[in-house]
Protein backbone atom coordinates (compact mmCIF):
# COMPACT_ATOMS: atom_id res chain seq x y z
CA UNK A 1 0.00 0.00 0.00
CA UNK A 2 1.35 3.40 -0.95
CA UNK A 3 1.23 5.64 2.14
CA UNK A 4 2.75 8.73 0.54
CA UNK A 5 6.21 8.40 2.09
CA UNK A 6 6.80 4.83 0.94
CA UNK A 7 5.13 1.46 0.79
CA UNK A 8 3.57 -0.27 3.81
CA UNK A 9 2.57 -3.94 4.07
CA UNK A 10 -0.65 -5.13 5.67
CA UNK A 11 -1.19 -8.85 6.34
CA UNK A 12 -4.69 -10.11 6.96
CA UNK A 13 -4.99 -13.77 7.97
CA UNK A 14 -7.84 -16.08 8.82
CA UNK A 15 -6.88 -16.40 12.49
CA UNK A 16 -8.85 -19.50 13.45
CA UNK A 17 -9.76 -22.82 11.90
CA UNK A 18 -12.82 -22.60 9.67
CA UNK A 19 -12.44 -18.92 8.92
CA UNK A 20 -11.62 -17.49 5.52
CA UNK A 21 -10.61 -14.18 4.01
CA UNK A 22 -12.77 -12.64 1.29
CA UNK A 23 -11.55 -9.85 -0.99
CA UNK A 24 -13.93 -7.46 -2.73
CA UNK A 25 -12.60 -4.99 -5.27
CA UNK A 26 -14.51 -2.00 -6.53
CA UNK A 27 -13.79 1.10 -8.51
CA UNK A 28 -12.51 3.09 -5.53
CA UNK A 29 -12.28 0.64 -2.59
CA UNK A 30 -10.59 -2.72 -1.92
CA UNK A 31 -12.23 -4.47 1.04
CA UNK A 32 -10.70 -7.46 2.83
CA UNK A 33 -12.93 -9.29 5.33
CA UNK A 34 -12.27 -12.24 7.64
CA UNK A 35 -15.48 -14.28 7.91
CA UNK A 36 -16.59 -17.31 9.91
CA UNK A 37 -17.97 -20.53 8.43
CA UNK A 38 -21.48 -19.12 8.67
CA UNK A 39 -20.46 -15.95 6.81
CA UNK A 40 -20.45 -13.58 9.77
CA UNK A 41 -17.78 -10.88 9.33
CA UNK A 42 -15.19 -10.84 12.12
CA UNK A 43 -13.09 -7.88 10.96
CA UNK A 44 -12.83 -5.76 7.85
CA UNK A 45 -10.11 -3.60 6.32
CA UNK A 46 -10.83 -1.07 3.57
CA UNK A 47 -8.22 0.52 1.35
CA UNK A 48 -8.40 3.14 -1.38
CA UNK A 49 -7.93 1.25 -4.63
CA UNK A 50 -5.71 4.00 -6.04
CA UNK A 51 -3.22 3.42 -3.18
CA UNK A 52 -3.02 -0.39 -3.44
CA UNK A 53 0.28 -1.41 -5.02
CA UNK A 54 -0.22 -5.20 -4.93
CA UNK A 55 -2.72 -7.69 -3.54
CA UNK A 56 -1.26 -11.13 -2.91
CA UNK A 57 -3.40 -14.09 -1.85
CA UNK A 58 -1.94 -17.34 -0.52
CA UNK A 59 -3.90 -20.59 -0.22
CA UNK A 60 -4.10 -22.21 3.21
CA UNK A 61 -1.46 -24.81 3.92
CA UNK A 62 -2.35 -28.19 5.37
CA UNK A 63 -0.70 -27.31 8.68
CA UNK A 64 -2.64 -24.06 8.88
CA UNK A 65 -5.85 -25.93 8.08
CA UNK A 66 -5.19 -28.23 11.03
CA UNK A 67 -4.53 -25.39 13.44
CA UNK A 68 -6.58 -25.83 16.57
CA UNK A 69 -6.75 -29.60 16.21
CA UNK A 70 -4.58 -31.96 18.25
CA UNK A 71 -1.63 -33.47 16.36
CA UNK A 72 -2.23 -36.94 14.91
CA UNK A 73 -1.21 -39.80 17.19
CA UNK A 74 1.75 -41.85 16.03
CA UNK A 75 1.91 -45.57 16.61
Amino acid sequence: MDVGTGVRTFEIDATRAGRRVEVTTGKTIVEVTEVTRSGTPVRTARFMASRVVALIEHPATRTAARRGQPPPMSS
